[in-house]
C-alpha cells in the first residue's frame, strides 16, 4: 500500500504528528489541542501504542492530530513496532509537535529522535511539556541545545502556553486546499469491536495490507479506537479498530475505563459495526453484552466468526446451537467465517457490509407499508385481550438508518405482536443487517 492510500483518512486537512519520548505527555497535550478528552491518559509510560488521529480546529482552521506512542530509538520488541508507527506517522504528517519534558531536560533519546526528524526535512515544532511555573520555563530554555529553534513552552495539563503553541501550529501546517471535493458524506464508517484477543486488529492489517495497528498476543493491546481509510472492493471504507471491551464498565480502571468509553463512542460513530467473534471459542457474555450495545446503538451489524482454521467438527457442532441460543435476537445480521491471519475468506466482508448498509438504509413507502399491515392484520389480527381486541389504525417509516416505524393503533400491542410484525416485515421488504424499531402510538380515549 502506497503512502498516498494510507492517510487519506484526514480528508485535505494538514497532519500534525505529535512524538516524543513515552511518558512526557503527548496523550494529555493532545486533549488540550483538542478541547476534549479523547486519547487514553494514564500516568505507564507506552499507554498509547498506535498511531491515533483525531479532528482538531483553531481559530477557524481545520486540522488532523495524529498521538502516537512513546518514541525510543533503541527499541526492542513491542516497542520497536511503537517506534515503527511513529515514524510511520511523522513520514505522514504535514508537520511535527516533538515534545520534551522540560524538568527532566535532554535525554540521549530525545537527541536521537532530533536526528530522525532533521532526516524527515519536515517543520518541527519543539514543546517543552509540564512548565508549570517561571522557574521551569528558565529550565525549559535549555532546550535550545537541540538545535530544532526557541523551544515553546506549555503545561499540557494546566494549559499553560497551549494558545501560543497552537498559533505556532498554525504557522507551519498548510492552507488545506480551497478545492477539495470530498465525496458527501465521507467513506462509509465500519467499527470493528469485539473482546479481547479475537484478532481485530489483524483483520484490520490484513484489510490495509500493512501492519496498521500494534499488534501482539497480549490480551488488550489496542487501547485507542485507530482510524483507517482502506481500498476494497472499489471503493473507500473508514474502519475504526477499537479497544477489546475487557470489562464491565464498573469494573474497569484507568485507561481501561477510558477505553471502553472510546469503543462505546466508536459504535456510535459507525454505520455499521462488524462483531468478530473467535469460532474457536464458546460465545461469551461478553459479546452478548457488545451485541446489545450495538442494537441499543441502532447500527447495522455484520458478525464475523474468526480462527476459522481452528474450528474443527465438534466445534462446528456446538457452535451452531451456540448461534441458535445466543444469536437469536440478531438472526438478521450477516455471518461471515474468516481467518484473519491468512485472510482466507475475507473477501466475504464487503458483500456482507453493502448488504448492511442496504438494510439500515431501506425505506418503505406510506402506501406500501400500509397495504401490508392490511394484509398482515387480515391475515393474523391481533388476539382479543380483556374482551378488546387492538387494531393498528395507520403506520408510517419515520427514519431510515435504523429502520423506525410508527404505529398508531387504537390500543396497546402485545410485545409478541410487535414481534410478529417486525419478523413479517423483514420476510417483506429485507432488513438484512440491521435493528428495526416499532414505536407504537394507542389513540387516546376521548374526555366526555
Amino acid at each position: 500500500m502506497s503512502e498516498d492510500a494510507v492517510m487519506p483518512m484526514t480528508g485535505s486537512t494538514p497532519v500534525l504528528a505529535v512524538v516524543g519520548r513515552p511518558n512526557v505527555g503527548k496523550s494529555t497535550l493532545v486533549n488540550r489541542i483538542l478541547g476534549r478528552r479523547e486519547a487514553v491518559v494514564q500516568d505507564i509510560p507506552g499507554v498509547t501504542r498506535d498511531r491515533v488521529s483525531y479532528d482538531a480546529e483553531w481559530n477557524g482552521r481545520a486540522f488532523t492530530v495524529v498521538d502516537t506512542g512513546g518514541w525510543d530509538p533503541d527499541a526492542r520488541g513491542m516497542a520497536e513496532r511503537i517506534k515503527g508507527q511513529a515514524e510511520i506517522a511523522v513520514s505522514l504528517a504535514d508537520a511535527v509537535l516533538f515534545v520534551v519534558d522540560a524538568t527532566v531536560g535532554i535525554t540521549d533519546a530525545d537527541e536521537a529522535v532530533v536526528r530522525v526528524l532533521r532526516k524527515s526535512g519536515k517543520p518541527v515544532l519543539l514543546t517543552a511539556n509540564k512548565v508549570d511555573d517561571e522557574r521551569t520555563e528558565a529550565e525549559a530554555y535549555a532546550l535550545w541545545n537541540l538545535g530544532l529553534g526557541e523551544p515553546l513552552p506549555v503545561s499540557a495539563l494546566h494549559g499553560r502556553g497551549s494558545g501560543d503553541l497552537l498559533d505556532a501550529v498554525l504557522k507551519v501546517l498548510p492552507e488545506a486546499p480551497a478545492d477539495a471535493d470530498e465525496e458527501v458524506g465521507g467513506p462509509r464508517r465500519i467499527a470493528i469491536v469485539g473482546r479481547p484477543n479475537v484478532g481485530k486488529s489483524s483483520l484490520l492489517n490484513k484489510l490495509a495490507g500493512e501492519e496498521r495497528s500494534v499488534v501482539d498476543n497480549v490480551a488488550g493491546t489496542t487501547v485507542d479506537p485507530v482510524d483507517e481509510i482502506v481500498e476494497l472492493g472499489g471503493r473507500s471504507w473508514r474502519f475504526i479498530d477499537t479497544a477489546g471491551i475487557r470489562k464491565r464498565v464498573k469494573e474497569a480502571s484507568g485507561h481501561e475505563y477510558y477505553a471502553w468509553l472510546r469503543t462505546s463512542t466508536a459504535i456510535e460513530r459507525a454505520e455499521v459495526c462488524v462483531l468478530v467473534l473467535d469460532g474457536s471459542q464458546s460465545i461469551a457474555e461478553q459479546d452478548i453484552r457488545i451485541l446489545q450495545e450495538i442494537r441499543e446503538a441502532g447500527r447495522a451489524l455484520v458478525i464475523a466468526f474468526n480462527k476459522w482454521d481452528l474450528v474443527d467438527g465438534e466445534r462446528r457442532f456446538y457452535l451452531d446451537r451456540e448461534i441458535e441460543r445466543d444469536l437469536v435476537q440478531v438472526q438478521w445480521a450477516p455471518r461471515i467465517n474468516i481467518t484473519a491471519k491468512t485472510g482466507w475468506h475475507i473477501d466475504r466482508l464487503v458483500p456482507a457490509l453493502e448488504r448492511a448498509i442496504e438494510g439500515w438504509e431501506t425505506r418503505v413507502s406510506t402506501g406500501a407499508l400500509n397495504a401490508f399491515l392490511g394484509r398482515l392484520v387480515a391475515e393474523h389480527p391481533h388476539p382479543v385481550r380483556g374482551g378488546k381486541q387492538p387494531r393498528i389504525l395507520f403506520g408510517t417509516q419515520v427514519q431510515v438508518a435504523h429502520p423506525t416505524f410508527k404505529l398508531f393503533t387504537s390500543g396497546k400491542l402485545d410485545a409478541g405482536y410487535e414481534r410478529y410484525i417486525e419478523r413479517r416485515l423483514r420476510e417483506e421488504f429485507g432488513f438484512v443487517g440491521t435493528p428495526i424499531e416499532i414505536k407504537v402510538q394507542p389513540r387516546e380515549k376521548r374526555k366526555r
